[in-house]
């Protein structure tokens, strides 16, 4: 598979672009992305499109983490 145009690269990452912005006013809700998301997966590669959903839920999980801040899980008992 030869590599994207420019083109169809800039076409690509403003279909993500949207679907995401989408996504963020939506609360997630993807039924009312689904045009957009349609859209996406029509205009990149199925890898890109993979890798960008992947992408967008690290960068949502990390976002949390940053603002709640994390609490390690309590492991088992250590006996007395």
């Amino acid at each position: 598979m030869p590599a994207p145009s420019s083109s169809e690269r800039k076409a690509c990452w403003d279909a993500r672009d949207l679907l995401w912005k989408c996504l963020d006013d939506k609360d997630d809700k993807a039924a009312a992305c689904q045009n957009f998301q349609s859209e996406f997966e029509a205009k990149c590669p199925a890898q890109w499109v993979k890798y960008f959903s992947k992408r967008r839920d690290y960068l949502k999980y990390k976002d949390k983490m940053q603002k709640e801040g994390f609490t390690p899980a309590q492991g088992p008992r250590q006996p007395s």
